[in-house]
């Protein structure tokens, strides 16, 4: 054996279809693209969501919603955490760097006070906002609410 009688093993190669070269091949005439139609002529691309002049998906749908570019997106924190925060680190301020610290938010995330839980330690808050009820249980310990 040597590399001039080297052959691919039966099956593993197919002639291609060769389109469009006359009736004998049987493969002329329409070569392969049907009757008629868009894609049966030259120079077709098909368009991005083109059902064949069937009303498109996106426009049978109907349109909703809105977003607001302006829209401040908070990271929330309850005052349950901040209780747990305080008694585990002993705190008696808990500020953003605390809770980057502790890994509830990311340098880049704002933070808003919310007042699910009771706070019982006295403890000065620092944060982007406070929800009204979270202001007032903040300060009916003792604490700070201040907002930066």
């Amino acid at each position: 054996m040597n590399l001039s009688n080297l052959k691919p093993a039966a099956g593993a190669t197919k002639t291609r279809k060769r389109i469009g070269r006359g009736p004998g091949s049987g493969l002329g005439g329409t070569s392969t693209r049907g009757h008629k139609g868009a894609k049966a002529r030259s120079g077709y691309k098909s368009k991005i969501g083109f059902e064949g002049g069937q009303m498109p998906l996106q426009r049978r749908l109907p349109k909703f919603g809105f977003k607001n570019i302006n829209r401040v997106e908070y990271k929330a924190i309850n005052l349950a955490t901040l209780q747990k925060l305080a008694e585990e680190k002993n705190l008696s301020k808990i500020g953003v760097e605390e809770l980057i610290k502790a890994g509830f938010i990311s340098s880049s995330q704002l933070v808003k006070i919310l007042a699910k839980g009771a706070l019982t330690a006295k403890v000065d808050v620092e944060a982007h906002a406070f929800s009204k009820t979270a202001e007032a249980a903040i300060t009916a310990t003792g604490g700070i609410a201040k907002k930066l």
